[in-house]
C-alpha cells in the first residue's frame, strides 16, 4: 500500500484528529491519555474520548498505527512505516495549500 495524503481524508470528520494523533505518535509511542494531553498542548483543544478512540481505531485498521508495549493497563500506540508515509504526504499537501494561501493573501 502506498499512502497518499488523500488516505487521511477518508476518515471524514476524523481527519483532523487522525492527523493530530499521527503527529503526536511521530515523536514517540503514547497511550490514549498522553495523546490527548499532547494534542491539547499543541492545539489548545482536548479531543473527547469518542473522537480520540474512534480515530485511533480507524488509524489502526488502516495500519497507520499499531499497539506498542503497554504501560500497565493502558494501551500504548506507535506509528508504523505506512503511517509515517501518510503523515509526510499529508503534511506536504498542507504545505502546498498554505504556500498558495499565503501568496494569494499577499496579493489581496
Amino acid at each position: 500500500m502506498s499512502p497518499r495524503s488523500e488516505d487521511l481524508d477518508q476518515f471524514g470528520r476524523f481527519t483532523e484528529p487522525a492527523l493530530l494523533i499521527l503527529i503526536s505518535l511521530a515523536e514517540r509511542p503514547r497511550h490514549g491519555y498522553a495523546i490527548t494531553q499532547d494534542i491539547e498542548q499543541v492545539t489548545g483543544h482536548r479531543p473527547g474520548p469518542g473522537t480520540l478512540y474512534g480515530a485511533i481505531a480507524r488509524l489502526e485498521s488502516r495500519g497507520f498505527i499499531k499497539p506498542a508495549k503497554s504501560e500497565g493497563n493502558r494501551s500504548t500506540y506507535e506509528l508504523t512505516a505506512p503511517g509515517l508515509k501518510a503523515l509526510r504526504a499529508r503534511l506536504r499537501a498542507m504545505e502546498t495549500v498554505t504556500r498558495l494561501g499565503q501568496q494569494r493573501l499577499a496579493g489581496a
